[in-house]
């Protein structure tokens, strides 16, 4: 489903996915109230979600959506990077975000990417992100206490992925089979209560576990 007020945006982005073979554009809407409502009647995988939009924002409508048990992952859209909604959108749930600009073979392979569960997209940019919004999580001594669930090196697989690296990043780091990396993220996703890997990252910084690169203010 696309979400976006602008509706050449949805077109470019309608024409760009019609063209594959395994995409098939379901759903359009014009503000965040309008994907919710239409999202009871549509079934989608992903959402391709707007941050700025008029009667309901992309971090409300990503907070509603993401909050389904069910529901469709949700990729939010934004016009600048270090977007301070991009943070939002992926504290409520998203599983990532791109810039409006992406080139459409990174628009394709980030849809398959998230619909297959690899959630987050850019792993760096979003840490970028975080690093630049670090002001706003709480200090590394409010750590969740079950954060001792983890084991050793799943803590070790958590702090990879919150740096941004991919599982075969991982793999190699950490002298592992690539299979193995996700079966530790699976783990750790379950033990967390988490959703995908863009909560992860969040979950990593909000402990501790990762420094951000930039002092707090």
């Amino acid at each position: 489903m696309l979400v976006d007020d602008q509706e050449l945006v949805r077109t470019g982005f309608r024409m760009v996915l019609g063209a594959q073979p395994d995409i098939e554009v379901v759903g359009e809407a014009a503000n965040g109230l309008a994907a919710v409502e239409a999202l009871r009647t549509v079934e989608a995988d992903v959402v391709l979600m707007d941050v700025r939009m008029p009667r309901m924002d992309g971090v409300e409508a990503a907070r509603v959506i993401c909050a389904a048990p069910d529901g469709p992952k949700v990729l939010i859209l934004t016009t600048f990077d270090l977007d301070e909604y991009a943070f939002a959108a992926i504290k409520a749930g998203a599983a990532g975000f791109l810039l409006k600009d992406v080139p459409p073979a990174e628009l394709i392979n980030a849809i398959r990417s998230v619909h297959s569960g690899d959630a987050v997209v850019a792993p760096s940019t979003t840490r970028r992100l975080l690093d630049r919004f670090a002001v706003l999580l709480p200090e590394g001594d409010a750590r969740r206490q079950d954060a001792g669930v983890l084991t050793a090196r799943e803590r070790e697989v958590m702090v990879h992925v919150a740096r941004g690296l991919s599982n075969s990043e991982i793999a190699a780091r950490l002298h592992l089979a690539e299979a193995t990396v996700k079966t530790h993220l699976g783990r750790i996703l379950a033990k967390l209560g988490l959703r995908d890997r863009a909560q992860v990252v969040v979950y990593a910084y909000e402990t501790g576990a990762v420094a951000p690169d930039h002092p707090r203010g």
